[in-house]
């Protein structure tokens, strides 16, 4: 049942709402988020990025999880920079996403220490060479934190719209409790009351804020 999951084909094109009224509103409101999260000085970003590890410390998640992916903070996003040296001294295995050269639109985890080369992506984001890179399979992750634009407290997450997320862990809307734990990271801004959903979003099992914890 599992590899049937993981084998089933999935959207190649763009995602893309039935309703056009869904994309409007949710264009209005990436642009509102990533405008209050560009206006972050630098000052305000690492102290949000100091206060996460406070929140993942009382979360108590790194004591359970071995395998686990995250990513390296761009255009605003609550950056995990300085858990990356924690993760790395507890022996963690990390992995940070790399847009697949193969599979359209979707991601691949490879291996992330300090002698790993990164290179820019075609969005500007710093990843490993797929080529040069040892990969783990996303289902035998334990745990992904992952960015996001928005999110609402019933677990729901809105991303740049690239749809990389949805598609790399769409097997999860069959396998509900299968791996990896996926956990938004985010600043306390970004929360909103409810967000439009589409059938192909993948809802998430917790949000770390730099002001709290929100887990469903």
């Amino acid at each position: 049942m599992l590899k049937q999951a993981f084998d089933a084909p999935l959207p190649t094109e763009e995602l893309k709402s039935e309703t056009p009224a869904i994309d409007a509103q949710k264009k209005a409101l990436r642009a509102r988020i990533r405008q209050q999260r560009k206006a972050l000085t630098p000052r305000q970003q690492k102290q949000a990025s100091r206060n996460l590890l406070k929140q993942l410390h009382r979360s108590r998640l790194l004591l359970k999880h071995k395998h686990i992916a995250l990513y390296l903070g761009n255009d605003g996003e609550l950056n995990p920079e300085h858990l990356i040296p924690i993760l790395w001294a507890r022996k963690k295995k990390l992995y940070l996403p790399v847009i697949h050269p193969l599979l359209k639109h979707q991601l691949c985890f490879c291996a992330f220490n300090k002698h790993t080369p990164l290179r820019q992506n075609r969005f500007g984001i710093k990843e490993p060479d797929f080529r040069r890179s040892k990969r783990l399979g996303r289902q035998f992750l334990s745990l992904v934190m992952l960015p996001l634009v928005a999110f609402d407290r019933q677990g729901n997450r809105m991303g740049m719209g690239g749809g990389f997320y949805d598609r790399s862990f769409a097997y999860k809307h069959q396998q509900a409790i299968s791996k990896p734990r996926l956990i938004g990271l985010a600043h306390s801004f970004q929360a909103q009351r409810e967000l439009p959903i589409e059938e192909w979003d993948v809802p998430l099992d917790g949000i770390l804020t730099d002001t709290g914890i929100y887990q469903f």
